[in-house]
């Protein structure tokens, strides 16, 4: 850990990140109940997954940019209370329709608010920036991890709703505390205009960024596709009961954990791009291996061992090339991680349409998309390798 960041600092960072995973993964214990007490079918509810993704990746356009030329800190309070607002809302929800309309809001909001965070590692991190958000991710994965459970658990003793008032109350906590201890260690410059289209058009002209950008594009599709199927694969396909489906969902996200934990290890010691290659032949193997479990249509346990080192593959691969992008647009952070976010999250959209037009009643649209997924990150990086040859050569 760099001494100039305290571990109160990266803590309060995840945090911040974290209630974009809490948002997304603490209410899909509860996606069949819901369907049915709101009168609709579970497809619905699945498409606010999607709705919320589409919206985060819209804000993100906005917000990144704004973030340069703004000031991270006023960005992240803004974000942090309006998304709180909207949780409060989903409480007394009881309409499909104003659920997807209140999740657009919530994503929207918290786009503000999380956006500002690679920005903040960059500075403080300098060189080692994939080091930091190792950090920062390994930290984070605990919203994920205990998210199901925590919604399974709130199930129990209350209501569907019950789930959006603890993500209400979580979300005010942060903004408290945000507002008392977050810093802006990235300097705006006076004067400075709101560089939109230019922005974009900056960070895109960068023809080394390019490969590395569509790698963690395609890796969070990959990841989407599970986290949009595995209600139905683990629940409906495979038939487990809630609190199974709570643990087997906490043993991928524990191996997320784990790769960003070997990440920063070891990152500072073969740099970024042998750790992505490292997660890419690692994902190519895991995400064969889930289809032909599923080809051949094997029992629960060939699935489950198969996905876990495709979800610690997958952290290795979108830590590191977010890094080497980030690295590369300094004085533009934000604007580099609304590319990013916008593309991550508006591919991770795609994630249910495609899976509702794929679907077969088993599990093996989901798997093909992964393995699609992890197949055009091996392009993409076949590509970057053929743009840096010239250059080698010269």
């Amino acid at each position: 850990m760099s001494k100039t960041v305290s571990f109160s600092l990266l803590l309060l960072l995840a945090s911040i990140i974290a209630i974009t995973p809490l948002a997304i993964d603490m209410y899909l214990p509860a996606m069949p109940l819901m369907a049915k007490e709101l009168g609709t079918d579970i497809g619905v509810i699945q498409q606010s997954l999607s709705i919320y993704l589409a919206a985060y990746g819209a804000g993100m356009l906005l917000f990144g940019p704004l973030a340069d030329a703004l000031g991270r800190r006023p960005l992240a309070l803004a974000g942090l209370l309006f998304f709180s607002l909207a949780s409060y809302a989903l409480v007394g929800c009881q309409d499909a329709e104003w659920l997807l309309a209140l999740r657009a809001i919530q994503a929207f909001s918290g786009s503000a608010a999380t956006v500002v965070v690679p920005g903040i590692i960059r500075a403080l991190y300098q060189e080692h920036t994939a080091k930091g958000m190792s950090y920062v991710s390994m930290i984070m994965m605990m919203a994920p991890l205990i998210a199901p459970a925590i919604g399974s658990a709130v199930l129990w003793v209350g209501h569907w709703q019950d789930i959006f008032l603890v993500l209400a109350l979580y979300s005010t906590l942060i903004l408290l505390l945000t507002w008392r201890f977050l810093p802006d260690p990235v300097p705006v410059v006076k004067g400075r205009k709101l560089e939109l289209l230019s922005g974009y058009r900056y960070v895109f002209s960068n023809l080394a960024a390019r490969p590395q950008i569509a790698t963690s594009m395609f890796a969070s599709f990959a990841f989407f596709c599970f986290l949009t199927a595995v209600p139905f694969v683990y629940i409906e396909y495979f038939g487990v009961n809630e609190q199974l489906f709570s643990l087997l969902f906490a043993v991928n996200v524990g191996m997320l954990m784990l790769a960003n934990f070997c990440n920063s290890r070891l990152v500072s010691r073969f740099g970024p791009q042998r750790m992505l290659n490292l997660g890419l032949v690692l994902a190519l193997v895991s995400a064969t291996l889930l289809c032909l479990a599923n080809w051949f249509e094997l029992d629960l346990v060939f699935t489950v061992l198969s996905i876990a080192p495709l979800m610690a593959s997958l952290g290795l691969i979108a830590t590191n090339a977010d890094a080497m992008i980030l690295m590369r647009f300094p004085e533009h952070s934000g604007t580099a991680t609304a590319v990013i976010g916008t593309l991550r999250f508006g591919s991770g959209a795609l994630a249910g349409p495609l899976l509702a037009l794929a679907y077969t009643g088993t599990a093996l649209p989901f798997a093909l998309l992964m393995l699609g997924g992890v197949v055009a990150i091996g392009l993409s990086q076949l590509i970057g390798v053929m743009q840096a040859k010239p250059t080698a050569d010269s």
